[in-house]
This record gives structure tokens, sequence and C-alpha cells, in this order.
């Protein structure tokens, strides 16, 4: 029986051939290991970019130049989603995650050679490549969601995403010890967060190529077998393969989508300008020292929101459901918009940015569970590529827009937005599944 016919044929688990029955013992392992090269991402990717923006200006020798590094990351991160997808579907999650993480060895090593040759350009090439390797960091919750099934798949995703937690709390820790390391070698310090860097990455591919065995996809085949067993009615029976046109039309592929996009684009449009709005918009009286001790209080907060009870929220999800937790996330972001226009200091702001991220977090982990689970095992690669191109795209746009919108109407012109774009999400969260539910009255009634 070929890999990709099994979720075809309603046969119960006893009689497939050469299938054996999911243990829970290799699905947390596979799930532990994942979550071991998603944590070293994390603090790899924070480690290596917190710094860059300094690095762009004296390399380019312009303040202008300062978030380009940032953007081309954006623009590899979604020029490859889909592609990466494709990949996952053709070679197996454990060849295309290992390639997608030793992607960022080379840019970390290609960022090391730019910094000590002075060379912008080479700079922004290293930056593209991080940007590939971010595709796959950020698809490795499809991946464990897969090997789950449907009720527990939203407490995996959470756990993969509280992996960004390690990251947040390591990365920034490990820049002054990179630094002060590298330079016992002669290099410049600026190299040390990209050294660090990749050779944390060589450990995290490493580690999934050789230990994330049996392949997830096999799992999810499985898994997708077990469900056929189990209900007839399953996804996973449908014999007839869908183009991706046919499963992007359906409500509920739509609203999963949506809520990852316009949680990511809230999320930051807002987050991303809150620091200058600190420093230009605030008059907090506080000196260099002290704005930067606060610039980082607030942005600890936030973070806290996005990764630090992930766990919780997934576990969350898979008891109150999809629906209501995207719902939830969507009065959270509306919220968090309307908390931090009105800020005046700086115990409000981190409090509205931590219900910026609580809200991001509550969008994210529910869409992607609800994506997954409206996915045949067959469709997820590819279509999970186009759906993480769409929220490439959303973050690239609103890191791109939110400076000049920052200067037309200032903080409230960019909670204003944020605001709005939550609004829409709350009325498709009302709107679509109604829709999903008259498309499944009209095929019962074969109409």
């Amino acid at each position: 029986m070929k890999s990709n016919e099994v979720w075809l044929n309603i046969i119960p688990q006893d009689k497939v051939p050469n299938m054996e029955k999911v243990t829970t013992s290799t699905q947390y392992r596979l799930a532990g290991i994942i979550f071991i090269a998603q944590s070293l991402f994390s603090a790899s990717f924070i480690t290596a970019f917190v710094l860059t923006p300094i690095i762009a200006v004296a390399l380019s020798g312009s303040e202008s130049q300062a978030g380009v590094p940032n953007t081309i990351v954006l623009v590899g991160r979604a020029l490859l989603a889909y592609p990466f997808g494709l990949l996952m579907d053709k070679l197996g999650r454990r060849v295309a995650l290992s390639t997608g993480y030793f992607g960022f060895v080379l840019g970390g090593i290609v960022a090391v050679v730019a910094i000590v040759t002075q060379s912008y350009m080479l700079f922004l090439v290293a930056s593209f490549l991080i940007g590939v390797s971010r595709t796959a960091g950020d698809q490795s919750r499809f991946i464990v969601a897969e090997i789950f099934p449907i009720n527990r798949r939203a407490t995996v995703i959470g756990a993969i995403v509280f992996a960004g937690t390690v990251g947040s709390v390591l990365g920034p820790n490990l820049v002054p010890v990179s630094r002060r390391w590298v330079q016992t070698f002669g290099i410049s310090p600026d190299a040390g967060p990209f050294v660090v860097a990749a050779i944390m990455m060589a450990v995290a591919t490493l580690v999934t190529f050789l230990f994330l065995r049996p392949d997830p996809r096999e799992i999810g085949e499985r898994i997708a077998a077990e469900e056929v067993a189990e209900n007839p009615d399953s996804i996973e029976s449908n014999s007839v393969a869908r183009s991706w046109q046919e499963i992007f039309s359906q409500p509920m592929v739509q609203l999963a989508v949506l809520s990852m996009t316009l949680g990511y684009f809230v999320m930051t449009l807002v987050m991303v300008i809150t620091s200058v709005h600190m420093q230009s918009g605030l008059d907090l009286g506080l000196n260099a020292d002290q704005m930067a001790a606060s610039v980082a209080r607030v942005i600890m907060f936030h973070t806290l929101g996005m990764f630090g009870i992930s766990i919780f929220s997934g576990f969350l999800i898979d008891k109150v459901g999809r629906l209501n937790m995207i719902l939830a996330g969507a009065v959270v972001l509306a919220l968090s918009t309307v908390v931090s226009a009105f800020a005046t200091n700086v115990v409000l702001l981190a409090f509205g940015l931590f219900l910026l991220g609580l809200g991001w977090n509550f969008a994210f982990v529910a869409g992607s569970s609800l994506l997954s689970n409206s996915l045949a095992q067959s469709e997820r690669g590819q279509m999970q590529g186009i759906a993480e191109t769409f929220v490439s795209l959303a973050a690239g746009a609103a890191s791109l827009s939110v400076g000049w919108l920052f200067q037309m109407g200032g903080y409230n012109l960019i909670n204003t937005i944020g605001f709005v774009f939550s609004a829409i999400l709350l009325i498709a969260v009302l709107y679509l599944p109604r829709q999903a539910k008259k498309q499944q009255q009209l095929a019962m009634s074969g109409d």
C-alpha cells in the first residue's frame, strides 16, 4: 500500500497491512525532539537578531537601512513557505525540517563573514537564508499536530509555541556572552551572536535528522487511518483529492487562515512601534538607561503573553473549542489596542502589550489547530505552506507600513487600525461557522 493512499481506504486498523497502532510513547518522544529543536531555533533567532538593526546601520552607513534585514527575513519566510510544504510532502517531515534548520547554519556563517568583511549585501544574503529557515521553524507546530488525534492537537501546538519562551529568555542573555567569547579569538564582537546561533542550529539540525524517527508523516498516516476506522465520516475518508481552490473555499479553512493572519498582523503592527512610541510619544521623564530598561520590561510582558502560557492555552483550546478561543483571541486583541492607546505609563502599556501577546496566542494556536483539523493528511504539507505564506505576508505588510502610519497619525492611529482588524476577525468567527453549517446542510440534502 502506498503511504499516500492510507487514508483513502476505510479499513479497520487491525487489517491494514504493515500498520502498527501509534503508541503514546512514540508520539511524545517525537514531540519532545521537535520541542528541543524548536527551542534551539527560537533562542538562535532572537540571539542573532537582537543587534541586527545596529549591525545593518554600521555596515550600510545609513539609519534608513535598520529595518531592511528583518524585511528580508520576512521575504525569505514568505517565498519559501509553500515550497517547504511541498518538500515535506515529497521527502518527509524529518528531511524537510532538517534542511530548513540547516539553512540557519549557513545563514549564520554567511553573517559572520559579512561582518568580518564589512559587506552589507552579504549580510542581507544571510538574512534571507535565516528567513528561509524561519519557515521551517514556524511550520514545526503543524508537524507535531499531525502525530496526535484531533482532540489533542491544540495542546501540542501550544507546547511547541511555548518553545518561544526559551528563546525569549535565553536569546538576549547569550548576546553579551557571545560577544566577549569571540573577541578572545580576535573576531569582531558583533559576529558573536551569529556564531553562537549557528552552533545551536547545527545541534538542532543533527538532533532532528538523527532522532526524528519514524518520520512524523508516517505517524500522521497511521493517525488518519485510525480516524477513518473510528469515524467513516472523517475528512480523512474523502477518496476524492481536493484542489487548493476547493480547500480554501471552505469556511472553516478560511476562518483558520484569517485567525492566524489577522492575529499576526495586529500583533506585529502594534508591537513593532511600541518602543518608538515610548521614546517619542510618552513623557516618562526617564534617562536613556531607564528608558531601555522600561522598553525591555514592556517587551518581556509581551513575550510572556505570546509564549509563556501556550501550554495552558493549548489545553484550554482543546477543552472549550477552537471557535470559542478564536472569538476570545479577537476580543483580547481588540481590548489590547484600547488599553495601549490610552496607556499613560509603563505599567498600563506593559498590560496592553501582555494582552496583545495573549490575544495573538489564542488566535494563532486555535487557528493553527483548526486548520490542521480541516485538512486531510495528504493535504497538510502544501496547504499549510500556503497558509504560512499569507501569515508571512501579513507580518511583512505590518512591519513595512507601521513606520509610515506612525508618522501619519502616531500610536493612536496604529491602535485604531489594530482594533479594526481585530473587529474583522470577530465578525469572521461569528459569520463563517454559520456558512459552514449551511454548506453541510446543502451537502446532506443533495442540493
